[in-house]
């Protein structure tokens, strides 16, 4: 199991399309990835679950992935919520 604590850097006012971004990009691994912060986890390739999460614009969650393509699915998911995609 491999994890990675990422922050936030989307502007609130664009989460929402960030977050069915990020889902479509999850989907794309056959590993179980999850989203987790402070005590609540949910799965990373739920809709619902991560927009249960409230995340916000500069926010510390964790990533986890367990499986063939975890290090990849961890990378490319971090990579959704880096700055340098969304200006």
């Amino acid at each position: 199991m491999l994890r990675k604590t990422v922050i936030v850097h989307i502007p609130n006012e664009h989460l929402n399309n960030a977050a069915t971004f990020f889902i479509k990009k999850a989907n794309e691994f056959t590993s179980h990835i999850t989203v987790s912060r402070e005590n609540n986890s949910v799965n990373a390739k739920s809709l619902l679950g991560l927009l249960s999460m409230r995340l916000e614009y500069g926010m510390s969650i964790e990533l986890t992935a367990e499986g063939n393509d975890a290090e990849e699915a961890l990378t490319a998911l971090e990579q959704v919520l880096s700055p340098a995609n969304h200006n």
